[in-house]
């Protein structure tokens, strides 16, 4: 087989349709990441740096402000869905919605927009749907900072073509309870370390959820048990009972608040942080954004969840979500995108960026 070659002169639906078909499940990005460098590369007016499987290309046109517009290349494993199908209204396949579609706007707005009103740096990146430490964002923050520094950032992950705020931080902790070993026929002998678990339910059922207005959005948090573990034999009273509670707090609350406030609800519990990331504060108020809101149609949503969207707010960059796609469609089998949708998002960013009226 030849190597594929991406026609940036082609509408952006036939486009998406390029990208989607060809695999690239995470950690085999390359055939992808190659093509998208060769068809950047071509453009004399972007300057462009690959590092790993990520492809960066950058306008140096002196504009007063730079925006970033970025999207991850990888998709989730194959589950029968492969090639691409157009049936005219929807394009059916993996990655249709998450999120080649937004990756093919991009590609098209580098091509399309060669003097933008203000300097865009294009991202296209590798491994966001796997472990962080391969996270083609989390790599360019190790080793070219200056590659993501910008006054605002889009994250073209699938909002359904409205703009989504920020982001939600979560945070993963395991609330422990110990007991004492004992044979159920004489239970009375120990401690039940499971029941003793109860109240930790008990607290997370009355929890009244925290819901902070930020930018004029209403953020909801959530704090819920994920699962729980125990149990030594059949007739063995546990001594010992994990139950797993993840945190989705506002972005107006750093990692150590969230920590501070679940320490706090889980007090006279063991409290272990197991894993935890930050969100992302939408930062509305500056000047990109409030025009970007108004290009796109004026509509905008807090992210209830978590994207990347929160790597650039922790460099200082307020971002948004905006791309083509139904969230809820990612990584199901029937995965599929409204043709409209992606030209929508199209037609929106470049008379954003400046582009000419199609």
């Amino acid at each position: 087989m030849g190597r594929v070659e991406l026609d940036l002169t082609t509408d952006v639906v036939t486009l998406t349709e390029q990208l989607v078909d060809i695999e690239s499940v995470s950690r085999n990005e390359r055939e992808i990441a190659d093509a998208v460098e060769r068809a950047l590369a071509a453009l004399g007016h972007l300057d462009v740096t690959r590092r790993g499987n990520t492809v960066v290309a950058r306008t140096y046109l002196d504009r007063g402000e730079r925006v970033v517009l970025a999207g991850h290349l990888d998709t989730v494993p194959l589950n029968d869905n492969l090639p691409s199908r157009n049936d005219g209204t929807l394009l059916h396949g993996l990655g249709t919605c998450d999120m080649k579609s937004g990756d093919a706007v991009i590609l098209k707005l580098a091509a399309t927009v060669p003097e933008p009103v203000r300097d865009v740096t294009y991202i296209l990146y590798e491994a966001e749907e796997i472990e962080s430490e391969f996270n083609g964002l989390s790599l360019l923050t190790a080793s070219d900072p200056e590659l993501l520094r910008a006054d605002f950032a889009i994250l073209m992950e699938p909002s359904d073509g409205v703009v989504e705020a920020g982001c939600q931080g979560t945070m993963r902790v395991e609330v422990t309870t110990h007991g004492e070993r004992a044979h159920s026929a004489r239970s009375w002998k120990g401690v039940n370390a499971i029941h003793r678990a109860a109240p930790i339910l008990e607290r997370l059922t009355s929890y009244d959820a925290r819901t902070p207005v930020i930018d004029g959005l209403t953020y909801h948090e959530g704090l819920n048990a994920v699962g729980i573990s125990g149990g030594v034999a059949g007739n063995v009273l546990p001594d010992l009972c994990t139950v797993s509670v993840n945190y989705r707090f506002a972005p107006d609350r750093s990692e150590a608040e969230a920590e501070e406030f679940v320490r706090a609800f889980f007090e006279g519990y063991d409290v272990h942080v197991s894993d935890s990331a930050p969100g992302a504060l939408p930062g509305l108020d500056r000047p990109a954004a409030k025009e970007f809101v108004e290009a796109v149609g004026g509509t905008v949503n807090p992210k209830f969840g978590w994207t990347d969207v929160a790597r650039f707010s922790a460099l200082g960059v307020p971002a948004v979500n905006f791309g083509p796609g139904d969230p809820m469609l990612a990584h199901k089998q029937e995965e599929f995108v409204p043709l409209a949708q992606i030209r929508h998002c199209e037609q929106a960013l470049s008379t954003w960026l400046g582009g000419a009226p199609r």
